[in-house]
């Protein structure tokens, strides 16, 4: 199994940065990332199940959000290697955030898994993936 683990602390109260990555469907926040985010269906961007097709390769569906736990599991279906149906399968991706109560910021991780069934290695390119997002997620908070 693959796995690949982030997390950073943002410079911003947990009730902000939840409201600004929960939306399923909202990636505005990264544009240096996310150029495009299609959402498929009528489900809303919190609703489980809800689809996305993020920069017109990236199949991917909400598994679960929770307002409580401040956390998010979503799966990618399929997209380009190596995170293609062909190269891996179950994948699962969550994003959790947690109160830094002293400084009044947000503790973020971002973490993944999946299954190889190709040659293949996703866990650079998913790594240098979230790495990315987190730093744009930091700056929209600057």
């Amino acid at each position: 199994m693959g796995t690949t683990y982030q997390s950073t602390v943002l410079n911003a109260p947990i009730d902000k940065v939840w409201a600004t990555v929960r939306d399923f469907h909202d990636l505005s926040w990264s544009a240096n990332v996310v150029e495009k985010v299609e959402a498929i269906g009528d489900k809303s961007g919190d609703q489980i199940g809800t689809q996305r097709v993020l920069n017109d390769a990236f199949h991917e569906t909400l598994l679960e959000l929770s307002d409580v736990e401040h956390s998010i599991r979503y799966s990618i279906d399929d997209g380009p290697s190596p995170v293609s149906k062909d190269d891996i399968e179950n994948y699962i991706g969550c994003v959790r955030l947690s109160s830094v109560t002293d400084s009044n910021s947000t503790f973020i991780e971002w973490s993944s898994s999946w299954e190889k069934k190709g040659e293949a290695d996703c866990g650079d390119f998913c790594h240098n993936i979230y790495l990315a997002l987190l730093a744009d997620l930091g700056n929209h908070f600057s």
